[in-house]
């Protein structure tokens, strides 16, 4: 519980998590139930990646580094952050960020937005993370196998510091049920923030 700054200082909410653990899930709830809008990190990384030819399975996991090599640490935070300032001058009530990675982007979201930042981790076992990575159907997104993704995972967690947000995190939900188990948790939270379904 985040009893430390008020509740309606909150603009920004960003969903942290490993790979298949239900940040999209919920990102999409938030959009759907509450208008909030919800720029995708992952997105912008592709979109990257497609303006210079790359796959998007093949080359992504040393992509992913080369760009913060290449642009700094917080490239895809500078991004976002310019984005979600946007929406909120144009009236939005708040902001939703899916899928910030490393720790240097939450340093730089925290220096931008201060105590309107809050981190949601969403968190789920490995066995059902990879099941649902497996199934996707998204070509995009679709890995071929369990040791692929592992080493997707070792990669994130090792060069880019994704640990870091997950275990800072003002709340956490273990989503290993059903959709509207997870979405009852969301609400909890979206009711301690003082935000209701539009």
């Amino acid at each position: 519980m985040v009893s430390y700054r008020l509740m309606s200082e909150i603009k920004v909410m960003a969903f942290v998590g490993m790979p298949g653990s239900g940040k999209g899930t919920c990102t999409d709830y938030l959009s759907r139930h509450y208008g909030f809008p919800v720029i995708h990190f992952g997105n912008m990384l592709y979109e990257e990646m497609q303006a210079r030819g790359l796959d998007n399975i093949r080359d992504e996991g040393w992509f992913r580094v080369k760009i913060r090599d290449d642009e700094g640490p917080a490239v895809l935070a500078r991004l976002a952050s310019k984005k979600a300032r946007e929406s909120l001058e144009n009236g939005s009530e708040k902001v939703v960020l899916d899928g910030l990675y490393s720790w240097s982007e939450y340093k730089y979201l925290e220096q931008e937005f201060g105590e309107g930042l809050t981190l949601i981790a969403v968190s789920a076992p490995r066995r059902l993370r990879y099941g649902r990575i497996l199934n996707r159907r998204d070509p995009h997104r679709k890995y071929n196998s369990a040791s692929q993704i592992r080493d997707r995972e070792i990669q994130e967690i090792e060069d880019i510091e994704k640990g870091g947000p997950i275990a800072f995190a003002d709340y956490t939900v273990v989503n290993d049920g059903s959709r509207e188990k997870l979405f009852k948790e969301i609400d909890k939270i979206m009711a301690e923030i003082g935000s209701e379904p539009a």
